[in-house]
């Protein structure tokens, strides 16, 4: 699965560098990475892309969640503000609750909103196990076999028309059993 050669290669100091047709080990790391990217632009652009893995997935949840907790706690933020603001007590003890009107105070929640955001995004990103079960579980997801745009397509429409059905019988049993019992008992 890994494109990384698993072959061990030999140090540079391994190599006696008393045989004149040797290169220097910045020769050979510039070679290493010419070959690199000469195999990068054989098997094509997409390459580097893949070389992320589930990693990728793992990254942008976090990204995600800190974007979702950081609209959240000014929010949150925003609305203890107003709450606070409106109380007299809580008014005379902090006057500075005041100082800025109901429609700049999502300014200032937003930019404490997203050094929340960001603080906890940070913080829960740097411990290993999370990280580690994060990068299980986007594993596992990648590994699942989606379905094809035409069986998504096909699935729906037979959704759709099943549901159309069953609206017309039940409807039609439902005047049916209206016209019997009208019958039965009068009107």
């Amino acid at each position: 699965m890994s494109d990384v050669d698993d072959k061990p290669r030999a140090k540079a100091e391994d190599k006696p560098l008393a045989d004149p047709g040797l290169r220097e080990p910045a020769d050979e790391q510039s070679a290493l990475l010419q070959a690199a990217d000469a195999s990068l632009q054989a098997e094509g652009e997409g390459a580097a892309v893949t070389e992320l893995g589930a990693t990728k997935y793992v990254q942008t949840a976090f990204f995600a969640a800190g974007i979702t907790i950081a609209y959240l706690a000014s929010k949150v933020l925003n609305a203890i503000w107003n709450i606070l603001a409106e109380w007299p007590a809580a008014a005379r003890q902090v006057p500075q609750l005041l100082r800025y009107g109901e429609d700049e105070r999502p300014t200032f929640t937003l930019i404490a909103g997203a050094v929340v955001g960001l603080f906890l995004t940070v913080h829960y990103y740097r411990k290993e196990a999370l990280r580690r079960w994060a990068g299980e579980v986007a594993s596992e997801l990648s590994k699942v076999t989606w379905p094809k745009r035409e069986q998504v397509t096909n699935g729906t429409i037979v959704v759709l028309a099943a549901g159309a059905f069953a609206t017309v019988y039940v409807g039609l049993l439902d005047r049916l059993w209206s016209f019997v019992t009208t019958l039965v008992y009068g009107a």
